[in-house]
């Protein structure tokens, strides 16, 4: 298949767009747990909060909050930078993108993670703290294990949007497989051929993924037993 000397420059940009998405998965996953711990919380606040950022995220677009979230960042800093007499600080895209999809999709984790955490028995966590575990010991033992076999299918899904959603950060200048498919495309006058090549590369990852997504749901099954008709 012939690339017209673009593949490194596609490589790249493929590479770029796991690393953005594994990131941005890892943030999400820890706004998600932190998200539904509030929502469950028996103080009024956290559960404000939570409902707060669930609704905000989940009601305005992702471009929207995108543009919004790395230009208002950026003007934040001008003029701090204005006001402390420094030099300029511009936000890297790369790390503009894993905090935006990360802070948007951690929304969406919240929501996974608390029908997960309401579909473990009470009564388990109750008996491991009787035992004398830890509250540590017993989310680690008892929550996390039952947990995350519940909200594997939605992290999954959740997964894949976020290797979808990797295509708007180059909007802001970061050279993902996108924007290295436009810039190819551009300069060779062969748009349809390299936008496939963008698309087979989605398709590659995202395949990948649902293999590596079906040994955890093994995994975290293990001395479960599958209901059968």
């Amino acid at each position: 298949m012939d690339f017209g000397g673009f593949g490194p420059i596609l490589l790249d940009g493929a590479w770029a767009t796991v690393k953005l998405a594994a990131l941005s998965l890892g943030l999400a996953f820890v706004l998600g747990l932190v998200g539904a711990s509030a929502k469950l919380s028996v103080h009024a606040l956290p559960r404000a909060i939570g409902a707060a950022y669930t609704t905000l995220i989940r009601s305005v677009p992702d471009l929207v909050l995108m543009l919004l979230l790395f230009f208002s960042i950026q003007m934040l800093l001008n003029r701090a930078t204005d006001f402390l007499g420094i030099a300029q600080i511009d936000i890297d895209p790369f790390v503009a993108g894993v905090l935006t999809i990360g802070f948007i999709y951690g929304a969406y984790f919240t929501e996974t993670f608390r029908g997960a955490f309401l579909g473990v028995p009470r009564g388990q966590l109750e008996a491991g703290a009787a035992f004398g575990m830890s509250g540590w010991q017993v989310f680690r033992r008892i929550l996390f294990p039952q947990m995350m076999r519940l909200a594997l299918p939605g992290i999954g899904n959740n997964w894949q949007v976020i290797v979808k959603a990797t295509a708007l950060v180059s909007i802001i200048g970061l050279s993902d497989i996108v924007k290295a498919a436009q810039d190819a495309g551009r300069s060779s006058q062969r748009f349809f051929f390299f936008t496939i090549v963008a698309g087979a590369a989605y398709l590659c990852i995202t395949t990948v993924s649902h293999f590596v997504l079906a040994r955890l749901e093994i995994r975290f099954s293990a001395g479960t037993r599958r209901v059968t008709a």
